[in-house]
């Protein structure tokens, strides 16, 4: 049965008072996480937020399976999650076993049991700070009532994070996330050294940071560090 729109009305409702608290932000995103998954009636649901090194970790989930999109995004460097956070756009897969636009991903995920996936960007000052993602282990078409409800919950994934960014007290995970802008200004830039100097895009030039840091099991961010560091040096 698809969700109607009293449904998504009534889902939002119960988590009115968010939209105006600054509390805690672990117990907020984990309501809104379980409302997602009672409202669209799939096998899990999840929101991921970045880390200081830019990449996409669960901090909420309805089910211990979201941490394989977690796994296998970061592994292979692509999947729905990803798409989302980089373009800032609502991505949706009805059928993995079908889906070529992740050609590592998806055939993991299928293994993993996972089939159908629906991610949108968790918007912050302009830019993109996490998704919050709907997962099938069906193939599962997603209606355009779908996917507008998962913005709408989106939206106030947003807006409760922005609450708690500007009050006096954070807390543990709003303070985590603080650390995560603030390293983004760093991998910015020396992705930007790195797209000048070698020429590639800004994605490759994230990847390649991304695979020294894996081989010399160091941080990201320390990484770009080193890279503005010896910029402009002859």
């Amino acid at each position: 049965m698809p969700m109607s729109a009293h449904e998504v009305r009534e889902a939002l409702h119960e988590l009115g008072d968010l939209r105006y608290a600054a509390g805690n932000l672990d117990d907020a995103l984990r309501r809104i996480v379980h409302a997602t998954h009672k409202l669209f009636a799939v096998d899990g649901a999840g929101l991921m937020l970045i880390d200081p090194d830019q990449l996409l970790r669960n901090v909420a989930d309805s089910d211990e399976r979201v941490d394989h999109l977690e796994e296998l995004q970061i592994d292979h460097g692509e999947g729905p999650c990803v798409d989302a956070f980089e373009e800032k756009e609502l991505i949706h897969a009805a059928d993995l076993a079908a889906e070529a636009r992740w050609p590592k991903f998806s055939p993991a995920a299928v293994e993993r049991g996972l089939r159908a996936v629906l991610a949108s960007p968790i918007p912050y000052n302009q830019t993109a700070i996490g998704v919050v993602v709907v997962f099938s282990t069906k193939v599962h078409p997603w209606s355009p009532e779908g996917e507008l409800a998962l913005v709408a919950f989106t939206d106030l994934a947003a807006l409760t994070i922005a609450n708690t960014m500007q009050s006096e007290q954070r807390g543990e995970l709003a303070t985590q996330l603080q650390r995560a802008l603030d390293a983004r200004v760093l991998i910015e830039q020396a992705k930007g050294a790195l797209v000048a100097r070698d020429g590639v895009t800004a994605k490759e030039a994230f990847e390649q940071m991304r695979r020294q840091a894996r081989a010399e099991r160091r941080r990201v961010v320390e990484v770009a560090g080193e890279i503005m560091s010896t910029a402009g040096r002859p």
